[in-house]
């Protein structure tokens, strides 16, 4: 006897009793793409492509631009299994971590819930692996532009078959903790309240009262007990380890979704190389914050992290032991509303010949996160990481902006940039529903002025929940691809580099591989992502001339 239907009203006990068809965000879909190509070849295991990574090099001479265009080639081998994959949450009973638990439910168990809207059902709207899409090509004959899901362009980690776990400071069980957090509808809540409380409370946490407000003590309920950072290493350490056995994992990524902290001072002999980082650890220096000892226990568990805080968690010291490990980090700072517009409403600008004099960025909210803001040294982590989103756009554009020139005492100014400030401030009457008001003034023909005011309202916890999935899923789908350079005479498949740039598109503060230059275009940003993607099926990039619409 078939389950009976959910009315919208019950708490179903499995996805056979929805009472409406699975969100298009939300199916599962089989493998259906296929490169038919010569560059492209299908094992059981492996889908092994050929990749000519077209660029050009430019020597400037007298004042003449000598262009070469160059061309190498690469081999690109992605597993086609999909791992089962655990994400651990530093801060899974905050606003973030309770809304990915609760939505990750309701759409595994397909909960539809009553608003005054009228009905509402689980869906992975706003995430950019699950609900956009990306261009593979053209119909012939028509020339009609064929798109398909990003997430099927390689086998994906689907977001509800994610096993969920992760610590807090807060020792609030996770039904309460969701309550607490007021992001849900109220009817949401209560259907998925049994589900939630399965979990129990989070694992106790790493608490440095020094790294995060002081306003957050009275939270910090459930922490490591002691002062020894080598022993909270080992104990995180083991936490990873008895998680990834306990549920027969293949990967765990640890995500980063707790407080911002403070950033840590580059101290030399402390945090600079990987052996004083570790060295630090074991003396229990001060300066070792909480959030870099999580991604030190994930680098060594040979597990990824990735940091959606905008704290420097990746002091040198770290980026040197995940090289050391070839284990994979990614971060910073979870780009959700204000500075995603702005990486891409400056750019726009700036593209146009229109010159940017002044951004003027304000913020207000009351949620959790507000309140930790309220203090300076963790707005200045948060100023850091919104401030330098429009540096590399002025940077590409010297007709608009007087170039960096040496100083008096050798040093290199930075050179003209628009005058740039962030204002966040704590509101709790607005709970997690932040107000974003930006000012774009800019000069234009002849002296002339433009002034672009924004008001963004946005629910903070919901725009930021799908970039942690993203960010999941993506780095999961890194650790299974390797490459080969050819031209460099490389014989065998090797990992990507540690510090996956590619998660850019999700990040305010994107970490690159060091002496490489910082991408924050979000077109920029989109397209290698886009690019990266299709280059492990042996696709070239499509361009964008068209050029059979051009021509006879």
């Amino acid at each position: 006897m078939s389950a009976p239907s959910s009315s919208g009203y019950n708490t179903p006990d499995s996805e056979l009793e929805s009472i409406l068809p699975i969100h298009p965000t939300a199916v599962r879909r089989p493998e259906y793409i296929k490169v038919n190509s010569e560059n492209t070849t299908y094992t059981d295991e492996n889908i092994t492509s050929k990749y000519f990574y077209r660029g050009a090099d430019v020597v400037i001479s007298d004042g003449q631009f000598n262009v070469t265009p160059t061309v190498k080639p690469f081999e690109f081998q992605t597993a086609r299994k999909v791992g089962k994959t655990g994400l651990m949450m530093i801060g899974m009973g905050g606003n973030n971590g309770t809304t990915l638990c609760a939505t990750i439910l309701a759409n595994k168990h397909q909960i539809c819930w009553h608003t005054k809207e009228g009905l509402q059902q689980p869906n992975y709207i706003g995430s950019v692996l699950r609900a956009s899409t990306v261009r593979i090509g053209s119909e012939p004959g028509t020339a009609k532009e064929i798109y398909v899901p990003l997430c099927d362009v390689l086998p994906m980690v689907h977001p509800s078959d994610l096993v969920l776990g992760g610590w807090d400071i807060s020792g609030v069980p996770m039904d309460k903790a969701m309550e607490r957090a007021r992001v849900l509808d109220y009817d949401l809540q209560r259907q998925v309240k049994p589900h939630m409380a399965l979990f129990g409370s989070p694992l106790p946490s790493i608490y440095y009262p020094d790294f995060i407000a002081a306003n957050q003590e009275a939270r910090a309920d459930n922490v490591v007990p002691g002062a020894d950072k080598q022993v909270h290493l080992e104990h995180i350490r083991a936490d990873i380890r008895r998680f990834k056995e306990q549920n027969d994992l293949d990967r765990v990524v640890v995500f980063w979704t707790a407080n911002t902290e403070r950033y840590s001072d580059i101290i030399p002999g402390v945090n600079d190389t990987a052996d004083n980082l570790l060295a630090s650890i074991r003396s229990s220096h001060f300066e070792v914050s909480p959030s870099t000892l999580f991604a030190v226990a994930a680098i060594l568990e040979g597990e990824p992290f990735v940091n959606g805080a905008p704290q420097n968690t990746f002091v040198p010291g770290v980026i040197d032991l995940a090289e050391r490990h070839k284990s994979f980090i990614g971060g910073d700072d979870l780009k959700s509303g204000q500075t995603k517009l702005k990486s891409v409403l400056a750019e726009f600008l700036v593209n146009a010949g229109i010159k940017p004099l002044s951004i003027a960025s304000y913020n207000h909210l009351g949620n959790n996160d507000g309140h930790n803001l309220s203090a300076e040294r963790q707005f200045k982590s948060k100023e850091i990481s919104k401030s330098s989103v429009v540096d590399d756009m002025v940077d590409a554009n010297r007709l608009l902006y007087k170039p960096p020139v040496p100083g008096t005492k050798g040093k290199v100014t930075k050179g003209e940039h628009p005058d740039h400030i962030v204002v966040i401030k704590y509101v709790p009457a607005v709970g997690d529903s932040k107000r974003a008001i930006d000012e774009y003034y800019s000069e234009i023909f002849c002296g002339g002025r433009q002034t672009i005011n924004i008001f963004n309202e946005c629910e903070d916890s919901l725009l930021a929940t799908p970039l942690i999935l993203d960010l999941t899923i993506l780095t999961e789908l890194l650790t299974r691809i390797n490459y080969r350079d050819v031209s460099a005479g490389q014989a065998d498949f090797a990992p990507l580099y540690p510090v996956l740039s590619l998660l850019s598109y999700m990040c305010k503060a994107p970490l690159v591989k060091p002496g490489t230059d910082v991408v924050n275009s979000l077109g920029r940003q989109r397209n290698a992502l886009d690019a990266f993607l299709k280059a492990c099926l042996g696709l070239e990039s499509n361009s964008d001339l068209l050029l059979e619409t051009r021509i006879w």
